[in-house]
C-alpha cells in the first residue's frame, strides 16, 4: 500500500456492518473498495472528508424496491441516494424487468410508454446491458418475478400450468437465474401469480434450491388472511428446502391487528424448526399499491382489456361491488384510501384526497367511484391505504431477522418519475428508520438497525462484498448526523429531502457531498455470484 488513497473518511464513528461495537476511524478508499480501515491514518488523500461526530455505515441496501422501469427512465434515483441508499433489490412482489414475452410483456406496455421508454427486451440480461448503458447512480440487483414468468408461459388465465407450461416456467427461471436474478418473487394478490396454487409455487422454487437462492413473497394474504398465508411460505420453504422472505410484512386492518403475535410465532417457529425464514418492512403505517388491488381477483382474468370491460358491465358491476363491500369493514373505511397517482391531467385534482372526499365531491358512492376512476384511468391508478398498527409496526421491525424495504420505486426532484403524490417512503425511509424510531423512540439500538440495513441484507440476498466495512470490500458508504436524521417527506410533499444525510460513497464515487447531490454515476448492476 502507497501513502496516497483517493478519499480518506477521517475521525467518524465507524459501525462496520455486522454487530461488532462502533469504533473511530478512518476509511481509505482507493478506486472503488475500501483500501483500508484504521485509527488515525497518517496517509494523504485527494478528497478528505471530516467525519468528526458523524456516523460511517456501509451504505443502505433497500431490500423491497419496485424500480424496475424507472431506473431505466431516470437512473439518477434521487430519493433513494439522498437517504443514503446505495443499493437497492428490485423484482419484488412477482413483477420483474424480465423476463419479458408475449402476454407479460403486453401487459406492462403502458409502463413503458407513460416513462417514455422507448427500449423493449424479453431477457434479464437484455435488461441488464440497457442499464448499464444508461449510467447509474446507484446498485441494482433484481429478483425474478413470478408473474413475469407464468405471464409469459401462461398469460392470464385462471387456470393451472399444465405439465408442459410448468416445465417451460421452471426452465425459464433457470435461464433468469444464469442471467443474474438473484431468486424469484411472487406477489400473490396480483394477476397472474392470484392463479397460483401452493404446489405450483413448490416446484418452481426447486428450481432455487440447486443455486441456494431466495423465495421472496408479497403473500396471498395481509389481512384477515395472514396466518394462513405466512403458514403457505413457510410451506413452501420446507417443501421445496430454499430460504423464504415474507415481503413488506403486517396485519392489515384493525380487525386484522391482534393476528401480529401469531404471525410472529409462526415465524419463529420455522426458524426453530430448520426452515431460514426473514422478512421486510418499511416504518410507515400506511401501505401503498394499485388501486383495484382491492377488486375480487376474478375480475383480472384475461387481462387489463377484460377487467375494464367487467368494470362497465352492470350486472358483473353489481357483483363486484357486493364482494368489495365485505372488505370495507368500518364506515370511515373509504377515509383511510387515497388516492396517490393517476395518469390522465382530467383525474389530477383527484391525488392525494381520499375516496370518501372524491366521493362528496361527484356525488357518486365510494364504490362506484373506485369503478369510475379506475375505468376512465384504464387501470392505471396509484393508492395509499392508512391501515396499519403503529404498536405492530414496532413489534416487527423489532424481529431480529426483519430488514429494511421501502416498497418504493426510484424517483428523483425533477423529469419522468416526479409526479403524482405517491408515498413518502420513497424519500424518507431510512432516515425515518434512524430518526424516528432508533433515536427518538429508542425502538432499537443504532447498531442493531444498521446491521439490518446493511450486513444482514447484503448475506441474505447474496450480495458478495457488500454491506461491511471492511478492507477489500466495495465502497459503498453513508455518513451521517444521527443526532439529525429525518425524513422530510410527508404524504403531503413526498418529493422532500430528508435531514442529516450528508455524504453518500457508491462504489468509492461520491454522490452526496455535504448533503448535495453530486450527479454521480457509479452504480453497477449486481449479477447472481458477480
Amino acid at each position: 500500500m502507497g501513502n496516497k488513497t483517493d478519499i480518506l473518511i477521517r475521525n467518524g464513528l465507524v459501525y462496520d456492518g455486522t454487530l461488532s461495537p462502533p469504533l473511530a476511524a478512518d476509511i481509505g478508499i482507493a478506486d472503488d473498495r475500501i483500501a483500508f480501515v484504521e485509527p488515525s491514518s497518517t496517509q494523504e488523500a485527494d478528497l478528505v472528508i471530516d467525519a468528526s461526530g458523524l456516523v460511517v455505515a456501509p451504505g443502505f441496501i433497500d431490500v423491497h424496491a419496485h424500480s424496475d422501469f424507472t431506473l431505466v427512465a431516470d437512473p439518477r434515483a434521487e430519493g433513494k441516494l439522498c437517504q443514503g441508499v446505495t443499493t437497492e433489490i428490485n423484482g419484488n412482489c412477482g413483477m420483474s424487468a424480465a423476463p419479458l414475452y408475449r402476454n407479460a410483456l403486453e401487459r406492462r406496455e403502458d409502463d413503458l410508454r407513460e416513462l417514455g421508454i422507448s427500449e423493449r427486451w424479453n431477457t434479464l440480461d437484455e435488461y441488464f446491458r440497457i442499464l448499464e448503458r444508461r449510467g447509474l447512480a446507484i446498485n441494482i440487483a433484481m429478483l425474478a418475478g413470478h408473474g413475469n414468468i407464468r405471464g409469459s408461459i401462461v398469460g392470464y388465465e385462471d387456470r393451472p400450468p399444465s405439465g408442459q407450461e410448468l416445465r417451460e416456467m421452471c426452465w425459464l427461471l433457470g435461464e433468469t437465474i444464469g442471467e443474474g436474478a438473484l431468486g424469484l418473487s411472487t406477489g400473490l394478490i396480483y394477476p397472474p401469480g392470484v392463479y397460483s396454487d401452493t404446489s405450483e409455487l413448490v416446484d418452481l422454487s426447486r428450481v432455487l434450491r440447486e443455486h441456494d437462492l431466495l423465495y421472496a413473497s408479497h403473500m396471498r394474504s395481509e389481512g384477515s388472511g395472514v396466518v394462513e398465508a405466512v403458514e403457505e411460505v413457510i410451506r413452501i420453504g420446507r417443501e421445496a428446502g430454499v430460504r423464504v422472505h415474507a415481503s413488506h410484512i403486517k396485519t392489515s386492518g384493525e380487525q386484522n391487528w391482534q393476528k401480529a403475535e401469531r404471525v410472529i410465532e409462526l415465524m419463529e417457529n420455522a426458524l426453530r424448526d430448520g426452515v431460514s425464514m426473514t422478512c421486510d418492512r418499511y416504518p410507515y403505517t400506511a401501505s401503498s399499491t394499485d388501486l383495484d388491488s382491492l377488486l375480487p381477483a376474478w375480475t383480472y382474468e384475461g387481462g387489463s382489456n377484460e377487467e375494464i370491460q367487467r368494470l362497465k358491465d352492470a350486472e358483473k358491476r353489481g357483483r363486484i361491488a357486493r364482494e368489495m363491500e365485505q372488505i370495507a369493514i368500518g364506515p370511515d373505511y373509504w377515509q383511510k384510501v387515497v388516492i396517490s397517482e393517476v395518469a390522465s391531467e382530467k383525474n389530477r385534482w383527484m391525488e392525494g384526497k381520499t375516496i370518501a372526499e372524491i366521493s362528496r365531491r361527484t356525488g357518486e358512492s365510494e364504490i362506484d367511484t373506485v369503478f369510475g376512476v379506475l375505468v376512465e384511468e384504464r387501470l392505471r391508478v396509484g393508492a395509499i391505504f392508512l391501515s396499519m398498527s403503529e404498536e405492530n409496526l414496532g413489534k416487527f421491525l423489532s424481529l431480529p431477522f426483519c430488514m429494511i424495504g421501502s416498497d418504493s420505486s426510484a424517483r428523483s426532484f425533477d423529469g419522468p418519475t416526479r409526479k403524482g403524490k405517491p408515498h413518502p417512503r420513497g424519500f424518507g425511509t431510512f432516515p425515518r428508520l434512524f430518526g424516528r424510531y432508533v433515536r427518538d423512540r429508542g425502538l432499537l439500538s443504532l447498531s442493531d438497525a444498521l446491521y439490518k440495513a446493511t450486513g444482514l441484507a447484503a448475506e441474505t440476498f447474496g450480495l458478495r462484498d457488500r454491506g461491511r466495512i471492511a478492507p477489500g470490500m466495495y465502497a459503498d458508504l453513508v455518513v451521517f448526523d444521527s443526532g439529525k436524521i429525518n425524513d422530510g417527506a410527508t404524504f403531503d410533499q413526498p418529493f422532500r429531502k430528508p435531514e442529516g444525510v450528508r455524504h453518500v460513497l457508491v462504489n468509492g464515487t461520491p454522490a452526496v457531498r455535504e448533503g448535495e447531490l453530486t450527479g454521480g454515476s457509479a452504480g453497477m448492476v449486481l449479477r447472481r455470484g458477480g
